[in-house]
């Protein structure tokens, strides 16, 4: 049987939610069997789930669909409703739900801010004119990657929503705290009567940092990702020499040493190692020079993956011939 795939335009769903402190685990493990029994739903694309962060504190959660009318069965459905009423005990507070259509980008995995108004019909013109000033002032800042503008979709939501990309938390923060923000704010004061909301996916508690007491935003992708090499080269050969002895299975032995290499990372390479070695190049402080922090960092990089190349060359050519 097959299913022909409707006319309509791409819907999006973004759900922000409040969850009881102590309850996280099990509310992410019903979110997953939310989303798994939304992937059985006509014209789903994908749903992610991005925990809470320092400039985010609810868990947001986003929904794929190839039209609103499908999105639409999934918000209604009675499948949906039933695990909304198992779920409420993990739950603080009502969620709040965006819903975007025409989009034809994904949101950044980095960092994408959701701002939502509520316009008056007889301000829709006012608040266009404004929107497209911000827009102007806001691309002029580095980082910017691009902004979209949704209506509201009728019988969905009364909102507007716009979707503002950056590359870095760290540019994002700058168009957030910049005076020219406050001062267009002032301006459309009128239009005050919004929500603010950061999608930040990038690898979680792997990047902890403290700052006046406060968990800090996430590297840029770039830095995230040479970090993470940083780390997973290492574990990745030490785990390999620990499992060689037992001679199993490739398929197998991969198995294994990718679920164990998961745990090593997370609670031994990259709070004890990869985080200390390079924090003044992943969180450099705000009067460092730029260009003397990327380059001190990268040649940080560059010394330590020499180092280790060096000696896994020596232990697996010299000492320890793997079989």
């Amino acid at each position: 049987m097959t299913t022909e795939k409707p006319q309509g335009t791409a819907a999006t769903v973004i759900i922000g939610q409040k969850v009881r402190a102590g309850a996280e685990r099990e509310f992410q493990q019903w979110q997953e069997d939310v989303n798994a029994a939304a992937a059985g739903y006509a014209g789903f694309l994908g749903a992610e789930i991005s925990p809470p962060t320092p400039v985010q504190p609810e868990w947001v959660v986003v929904y794929r669909f190839d039209s609103i009318a499908h999105l639409q069965a999934w918000i209604n459905s009675a499948t949906r409703q039933r695990f909304l009423d198992r779920g409420r005990q993990y739950l603080d507070g009502p969620a709040t739900q965006q819903v975007v259509s025409g989009g034809t980008q994904q949101p950044d995995p980095l960092v994408t801010v959701v701002v939502t108004h509520r316009v008056q019909p007889d301000h829709v013109d006012a608040f266009l004119a404004w929107q497209r000033r911000m827009d102007e002032e806001e691309s002029a800042f580095e980082g910017f990657r691009g902004t979209e503008l949704f209506r509201p979709v009728e019988g969905l939501q009364d909102e507007w929503t716009t979707l503002y990309r950056f590359d870095s938390a760290e540019h994002l923060d700058a168009w957030l705290t910049s005076g020219r923000r406050r001062e267009l704010l002032a301006e459309g004061e009128k239009f005050h009567d919004f929500g603010l909301r950061t999608i930040d996916n990038s690898f979680g508690s792997w990047f902890a940092f403290e700052e006046n007491g406060r968990q800090a935003p996430p590297p840029s992708e770039t830095k995230t990702s040479v970090a993470v090499w940083v780390g997973l080269y290492p574990t990745v050969v030490l785990l390999t020499l620990a499992l060689s002895p037992a001679k199993l299975p490739l398929w197998l032995n991969l198995l294994i040493g990718n679920l164990l290499s998961s745990f090593v990372m997370s609670f031994v390479t990259m709070p004890f190692y990869v985080n200390p070695l390079l924090k003044r190049w992943l969180r450099p402080p705000p009067d460092a020079p730029p260009g003397r922090t990327r380059l001190l960092g990268f040649g940080l990089v560059a010394g330590v993956m020499v180092f280790w190349a060096a000696v896994f060359f020596l232990v697996t050519t010299q000492i320890w011939h793997l079989p």
